[in-house]
């Protein structure tokens, strides 16, 4: 299992967990791995995973703007879900998961968090990926299909450095 911890934009998140004497002792025991959108971090078990999600929490909060679990090969889910199924409150994560958010990453960036219809693929959500580089299909729990993140809009690359002031 896998736990990927998005850095908001403009930190540097593997360099602040190792700044850190606090954040080195919590990951001693653990390789995390620097990506363009933050630290992924290979844990045993989802308990271990929300141990050591809770042990960070300081960290979660000040320069994370999101912590997703890998449940299965290139599908995550959310903090409350993973909670969820840790204290039995949901039994069994199966495909299709009805409950679903499609995040995309451009260099490193949550540019897009939109909510899947249920039975959808991520083929059929080409129109809104256009300029992400990476996305993911994150499950979520029922009410976390009703709230909306709004990272920054997508933009060509050739109007990226050129806006007015």
């Amino acid at each position: 299992m896998n736990i990927l911890l998005v850095q908001r934009e403009g930190i540097d998140l593997h360099h602040i967990l190792f700044a850190s004497e606090t954040s080195r002792l919590v990951l001693r025991f653990y390789h995390p791995k620097r990506l363009p959108c933050g630290v992924k971090i290979s844990v045993t078990s989802l308990g271990s995973a929300l141990s050591l999600v809770s042990e960070l929490r300081w960290y979660i909060r000040r320069y994370m703007q999101e912590v997703l679990f890998e449940v299965d090969a290139g599908i995550f889910c959310t903090r409350r879900l993973a909670e969820d199924v840790y204290y039995e409150r949901v039994t069994i994560l199966q495909k299709p998961w009805a409950f679903r958010r499609l995040y995309g990453f451009r260099d490193g960036k949550l540019v897009s968090n939109i909510v899947m219809s249920p039975g959808s693929v991520i083929e059929e959500y080409h129109q809104e990926v256009i300029g992400v580089n990476q996305p993911l299909e994150v499950w979520c729990t029922e009410e976390e299909t009703g709230e909306r993140v709004e990272p920054e809009p997508l933009q060509d690359a050739a109007t990226e450095g050129s806006e007015e002031e």
